[in-house]
C-alpha cells in the first residue's frame, strides 16, 4: 500500500499551538515607531480581533470553528503517500512519505490559513481584504477563500512572477481577486515579498473596510496549518511506522515547514530540516534581531533571523521562497538547535523535482523542489550508512503553473542562482 487516507470524520477539530511549547519563549513584537512591546490595540488597524488573540495566544490547543472545517473538507485530509518509486531509483534503505498539500482548490497549502483567515474578517465586519503574493500561491488561496465568503481581495504579486506566472494571475482572477504587480510606484523593480507587504499593508491602513492578511510568517498563519502534521501522524500510524526519524519542508516564510513540523517538535528523537534557496538564504547566513516584515518599515519589528528588510533577493522561479526574514517560530528552533537548516541553489532543486516527477509522476512546484532536493540528500546519506531512516515531507503544491521554470531548465536557460 502507498496512499494513506484518513476519512473526513477524522480531520483534527482544533489547531496546535506551537508557542507554549518552544524551547525559548519567543520576544514580543514591536511597534514600528515607538520600538516598544506591540499590543492587541496596536495591531487591531491591520487583523481582526481573533487573529490577533491567536497571534498572541498561550492555549496548546485552539478550536477550528465549524463554518471553516466545512470548507476545509473539500481536499482534507489530504492523502499521505509512499515514494515508493523514488525509493527504489535511489537504492536507499529508507522509507520516503510526503503529504500531498497539491490536492487543494489552489494547488497547495495555503488554503489550510486563506480559509480561516477570511472568516474571521468576514465575521468581524470586513468587506475587504488586500495582502501580498510571491509565486502566487498566496494570493490564489486567499482568492479563493474570499470567494467563500463574499470578500473582495486585492493582490499584490512580486513582478519577477507577476511576469513569470501569468496562469497564477488568471487563476486569481477567476476567483473575482484584482491582481497588480509589485512594487507599484516602480515598474523597473523586479520586487520582494517585503515590497509587496508594504504596498498590501499600505492598502489596509488607508481604508476602513479592509483589513491585510498575511500567507506567511506569523504565528496564527502556522497555527492554521498545523492540521497537516497532525493528519500526517495518524497517517503515518496507519503505515506502520512508530514516528519519523527527520521532517523536511521548504522555508521562505516557514508555512508549510511549520505545518509538517510543529507537531513532531517535542518529539526530540525527530530531526526537524528547513530547506532554502542559497540566493535567500535567511536562516543559514543572516542574522538573529528585531527587523520590520516588510521592506519600508510599515509594520511590527519581529525577532527572527533576517537579511535586512532591504534585502531583494535574485529573481529565482520558487518566489515563494524570496522572502528576507523568516517566522519567529521557526527562527526560534533554529536558534535554540532544535531545528536544522540547509540551502541549495535552483538548478540542484530543479534536478531533483524532475527526478521525483520522472519517479513519483508529479510535478512540485519550484519550492516544494527544495524539500525534495534534501529529501534525496537525506535518503543517500542513508544508504551510505546502511540504515533504516523515516523521511517525512510535505509536498507543499504542484508545478502546474510554473512550467515556464521547467522549460528553462529543461532548455539551459536557467541561472543557477
Amino acid at each position: 500500500m502507498m496512499r494513506f487516507l484518513l476519512s473526513e470524520d477524522r480531520m483534527p477539530t482544533a489547531w496546535y499551538n506551537a508557542a507554549p511549547d518552544l524551547p525559548a519563549p519567543l520576544l514580543p513584537p514591536l511597534h514600528p515607531a515607538t520600538r516598544e512591546p506591540a499590543g492587541p490595540d496596536d495591531l487591531a488597524p491591520l487583523f481582526p480581533m481573533a487573529l490577533i488573540e491567536q497571534e498572541m495566544s498561550a492555549e496548546p490547543w485552539i478550536d477550528i470553528p465549524g463554518e471553516v472545517l466545512d470548507i476545509l473538507r473539500l481536499w482534507r485530509p489530504t492523502p499521505l503517500v509512499r515514494a515508493v518509486r523514488l525509493e527504489r531509483a535511489l537504492g536507499t534503505t529508507a522509507r520516503i512519505y510526503y503529504k500531498d498539500e497539491s490536492v487543494s482548490p489552489a494547488g497547495s497549502h495555503k488554503p489550510n490559513t486563506a480559509v480561516p483567515q477570511a472568516f474571521y474578517n468576514q465575521r468581524e465586519g470586513s468587506a475587504r481584504l488586500a495582502t501580498e503574493t510571491g509565486a502566487g500561491q498566496w494570493g490564489s488561496a486567499l482568492a479563493f477563500a474570499c470567494r467563500q465568503f463574499d470578500l473582495d481581495c486585492k493582490v499584490y504579486m512580486v513582478r519577477a512572477s507577476y511576469d513569470q506566472k501569468p496562469y497564477r494571475r488568471i487563476l486569481m482572477e477567476t476567483w473575482g481577486g484584482e491582481v497588480v504587480p509589485s512594487p507599484v510606484d516602480d515598474p523597473e523593480h523586479p520586487g520582494s515579498l517585503g515590497l509587496a507587504i508594504s504596498d498590501a499593508v499600505r492598502d489596509a491602513a488607508g481604508r476602513d473596510d479592509t483589513h491585510y492578511s498575511l500567507g506567511s510568517v506569523l504565528n496564527h498563519v502556522l497555527l492554521h496549518q498545523t492540521v497537516i502534521g497532525l493528519e500526517a501522524k495518524e497517517q503515518l500510524a496507519l503505515a506502520g511506522e512508530t514516528r519519523p526519524d527527520v521532517v523536511i519542508g521548504s522555508c521562505g516564510g516557514g508555512s508549510n515547514l511549520g505545518g509538517i513540523a510543529l507537531p513532531f517538535m517535542t518529539d526530540e528523537s525527530v530531526r526537524l530540516v528547513a530547506v532554502e534557496p542559497s540566493s535567500c538564504p535567511t536562516l543559514t547566513e543572516g542574522t538573529f534581531d528585531y527587523d520590520f516584515g516588510d521592506a519600508v518599515g510599515m509594520t511590527p519589528l519581529m525577532a527572527m533571523y533576517t537579511l535586512g528588510h532591504a534585502f531583494v533577493p535574485p529573481s529565482i522561479h520558487a518566489g515563494g521562497l524570496r522572502y528576507h526574514g523568516d517566522s519567529p517560530i521557526i527562527s526560534s528552533l533554529v536558534r535554540a538547535g532544535r531545528m536544522e537548516a540547509v540551502a541549495y541553489p535552483q538548478a540542484k532543486t530543479f534536478e531533483a523535482a524532475v527526478q521525483f516527477t520522472n519517479t513519483e509522476g508529479k510535478i512540485p512546484a519550484p519550492e516544494t523542489g527544495h524539500a525534495i532536493r534534501a529529501v534525496i540528500d537525506e535518503a543517500l546519506a542513508a544508504k551510505e550508512a546502511g540504515e533504516e531512516r523515516v523521511i517525512l515531507f510535505n509536498y507543499s503544491g504542484h508545478g502546474f503553473l510554473d512550467l515556464s521554470a521547467y522549460d528553462d531548465y529543461l532548455h539551459g536557460r536557467l541561472v543557477d542562482a
